[in-house]
């Protein structure tokens, strides 16, 4: 089992900053991979950007060109984090941490979600 409490969420004007933190209940080299997607209103959830355990990042096509969203964890925290910078009011979304864990067989975690909210 892993829980996951993500903080950081709130409501920027566009061109602002916010950084997203998700703390997880077990230490994240055993985890497969930890990440953070957005759901939308009316929008199927999407991933954002993911880490894998060997440190590997991806991110997804949507934000890829853009220098302004990047992961980063802090291992002896147990914090994995999403920075972003010149928002706009399409970043509008609940985020949600995820964590990929596989003993005997794999499973997804999920937190409870943070809003973030881009608007004038």
């Amino acid at each position: 089992q892993v829980q996951l409490v993500e903080s950081g969420g709130g409501l920027v004007q566009p061109g602002g900053s916010l950084r997203l933190s998700c703390l997880a209940s077990r230490s994240i080299p055993s985890l497969d991979a930890m990440g953070w997607y957005r759901q939308a209103p009316g929008k199927q959830r999407e991933l954002v950007a993911v880490i894998t355990s060997g440190g590997n990042i991806n991110y997804a096509d949507s934000v890829k060109g853009r220098f302004t969203i990047s992961i980063s964890r802090d291992n002896p925290k147990n914090t994995v984090y999403l920075q972003m910078n010149s928002l706009k009011p399409e970043d509008t979304a609940v985020y949600y941490c995820n964590a990929r864990y596989t003993f005997l067989v794999m499973r997804d975690f999920w937190g409870q979600g943070t809003q973030v909210t881009v608007s004038s």
